[in-house]
């Protein structure tokens, strides 16, 4: 069987685009949201930086996979998962605007107010009822609209009704994105590449381990003969005389 070639290699048409061209169109606002969610200061988020180049670095070696999926995305999606998987001393905020939430409603906030993920999508992403998700959105904006003061809604009303305060919070989340270190894209690269003969030689070990398996059941099948009945071990009663 032909390997399939790793698309962001460029060599292909009409599939993804070059690694560096996406990279360079979607790390800016991928590494706001890895800040946001590390709560980080832009100026130094270091934890934020190691998840975008993780993230980028799987996106680039499941690129055969991507298909029609939108690698934005599909980054998006393996940023948070790692984000959430990470250990509590990675998880607490060192000053960042989300600072005051915790992990869980970070993540929430972020995908919901800032991303715009669906309700129903960030649901199935973090493992959550619907209502879940709605319930910790409402609750990580009051804890955001208290710390921030009140704010006037367009038209100089109070921001009280629900629409009002949700987008007080999508404003105070649209900071200037934190600036993009320079060699991002072939780092990721370069890291993903390994993953995906790291992910290609365990597909051929196991691949051949299968095929191992299945001549040794051959050979004990020729063998053993399961399907045969096996000989009794009695003499049968004679019954007529």
């Amino acid at each position: 069987m032909a390997e399939r070639r790793n698309p962001w290699s460029g060599r292909r048409t009409g599939h993804a685009p070059d690694f560096e061209a996406f990279v360079a169109g979607a790390a800016g606002r991928l590494l706001h949201t890895a800040t946001l969610l590390t709560a980080e200061p832009p100026d130094h988020n270091p934890r934020a930086r190691a998840l975008l180049t993780a993230a980028l670095a799987h996106t680039y070696a499941v690129g055969d996979r991507l298909r029609d999926e939108d690698p934005y995305e599909r980054a998006r999606r393996d940023l948070a998962a790692r984000f959430a998987r990470g250990t509590p001393r990675h998880r607490a905020g060192r000053g960042g605007v989300l600072a005051r939430l915790t992990r869980q409603e970070r993540l929430v906030v972020v995908l919901r107010l800032y991303e715009g993920v669906a309700e129903e999508q960030a649901a199935a992403l973090l493992g959550l009822s619907e209502a879940r998700v709605r319930a910790v959105c409402a609750r990580s904006v009051a804890v955001l609209r208290e710390a921030a003061g009140p704010a006037p809604a367009p038209g100089g009303r109070r921001a009280n009704r629900p629409g009002d305060r949700e987008a007080a919070v999508r404003r105070l989340l649209e900071t200037p994105h934190p600036p993009v270190p320079a060699g991002l894209a072939a780092r990721a690269a370069e890291r993903g590449a390994r993953l995906a003969r790291r992910r290609r030689t365990a597909g051929r070990l196991l691949g051949t381990l299968g095929a191992l398996a299945a001549v040794a059941f051959l050979v004990w099948a020729s063998t053993a003969r399961p399907w045969e009945t096996p000989p009794a071990e009695t003499t049968p009663v004679f019954e007529e005389w």
